[in-house]
């Protein structure tokens, strides 16, 4: 059990740990601009400098884009170790005009940080490193073996984090890893996800005609590759909301009876939900709950879609190309490269004569399942309940986590303790991302009590 003085120290520094995460949040770290690569390095080097002054064995290593960040304590040879990853990228902030106030300019307003990373990953990440700062001012040092991993390509798949964790499988020997990149299951209501689904990610790109052409001289005549690619978009869903593609739900392993009544016995709010969303209906799958349908069954959606002309006024014209990006969340026991050969031929069956399709995949991840029953999840809970003041629910989460995959594929590793401080109105990739302070403070008190949780 962690000691009171830790959790006092802790509640005794609340003001500077907010003030050294807006220091953290004012970087715009955003991985996927070429043009931010130099913010990009400097958080990296911003994280690499806090590990040193905790006196973790640190080191930066370059990748072919943007460094890995790795440090660790591990005094105890035979000691049980944590390995708490984390990444320091974050996402664009556009549209700009959407934020209240500028995203890489924190604001703190009626108890939340509002800046670009607050959620996503930034504060929940920084977490660990102020439990270990907290736990080593108090007892001079950890109560088991800690080592920390943190990137700067997750919000762009992790490209390179895979060939990390090959080349470096002994150093990153660990008995479990925790990843806090998620959310509770609703405001002050904390939750470990067991279950996450997968994804697969791809662009169709449809070519018509050489050139745009005059409708007026050519309409009539030649296919027009938009109308072709909207004609195939739409026939990917039924009518009830189901996916088209022939065998897609072949291997989908079905909910257990326990789980869809754990579900159901959630607090859920559908007319909440729907006035947060600004919708009038939820849609899906009408054999299934929305809180199934958002969790743990299967989707296809159009993330975004191209051509023709879309400018002021009129312009009467044959596009020469078009295009669309596709996402699909995957649930056990489905595979993405199994998925997308589906996608990809029925893709090609639709494809109308006069036009040419190419497909790309982009990105790719599996789903995942963690066993409930493991001691170190039952640590984590008690851990959480210490810091939150409550036991958490356990949970499935409709997002993908690649690198989960990544730990159990490369470095073997089946306790994988998914603990989201954050909430799910908090925004993460949208304008506005925001994280309670509270919460913020709570995720500190739960990582440091998760270390003494795991020495039992």
């Amino acid at each position: 059990m962690i000691p009171k003085e830790t959790l006092g120290k802790i509640d005794g520094n609340r003001k500077r740990y907010v003030e050294e995460l807006l220091e953290f949040l004012r970087i715009p770290s955003v991985s996927t601009y070429s043009r931010h690569a130099v913010d990009v390095r400097r958080a990296a080097e911003w994280v690499f400098n806090h590990l040193k002054r905790l006196e973790f064995h640190t080191k930066l290593t370059e990748t072919e884009r943007h460094p890995v960040v790795y440090g660790e304590h591990c005094p105890y040879p035979d000691g049980p170790t944590l390995l708490i990853y984390g990444h320091y990228d974050v996402q664009p902030p556009e549209p700009l005009e959407e934020w209240t106030t500028p995203p890489f300019t924190p604001s703190i307003r009626e108890g939340y940080v509002y800046a670009r990373g607050a959620s996503d990953d930034k504060g929940q990440f920084f977490t660990y490193l102020k439990a270990i700062e907290a736990v080593l001012a108090v007892s001079g040092k950890l109560p088991i073996n800690v080592k920390v991993l943190v990137e700067g390509e997750e919000e762009i798949g992790s490209p390179n984090l895979g060939a990390f964790l090959k080349s470096h499988q002994d150093q990153l020997k660990a008995n479990a890893v925790a990843v806090s990149d998620s959310s509770q299951f609703a405001q002050g209501t904390p939750a470990i996800t067991y279950g996450l689904r997968g994804l697969s990610y791809l662009q169709l790109d449809l070519q018509g005609p050489r050139i745009d052409l005059h409708s007026g001289s050519f309409g009539g005549l030649v296919a027009n590759p938009l109308q072709a690619l909207c004609t195939m978009i739409s026939a990917l869903k039924k009518p009830d909301g189901s996916i088209a593609i022939p065998n897609f739900y072949a291997d989908v392993l079905p909910l257990e009876q326990w789980e869809r009544e754990e579900m159901a016995s959630l607090s859920f709010d559908e007319n909440q939900l729907k006035e947060y969303l600004g919708v009038e209906e939820l849609v899906g799958e009408g054999d299934y709950s929305p809180m199934e349908r958002k969790t743990a069954r299967p989707t296809l959606d159009v993330n975004g879609i191209w051509g023709g002309f879309s400018g002021e006024g009129a312009k009467t014209v044959i596009p020469a190309r078009a295009g669309a990006k596709v996402s699909m969340r995957l649930v056990p026991d489905q595979k993405p490269n199994v998925i997308n050969a589906l996608f990809k031929d029925y893709i090609r069956s639709l494809t109308p004569s006069g036009v040419r399709v190419q497909i790309t995949e982009l990105h790719g991840a599996e789903p995942v399942l963690v066993t409930r029953d493991q001691v170190s999840v039952k640590a984590a809970a008690r851990a959480i309940e210490t810091g939150f003041g409550k036991a958490p629910v356990f949970i499935r989460e409709g997002g993908s986590i690649p690198i989960v995959n990544l730990f159990k594929e490369v470095l073997g590793l089946d306790s994988i303790l998914l603990m989201g401080w954050g909430s799910p109105d908090d925004g993460a990739h949208s304008p506005n991302e925001r994280f309670s302070l509270e919460d913020f403070h709570r995720g500190i008190r739960s990582a440091a009590a998760l270390f003494y949780e795991l020495a039992v």
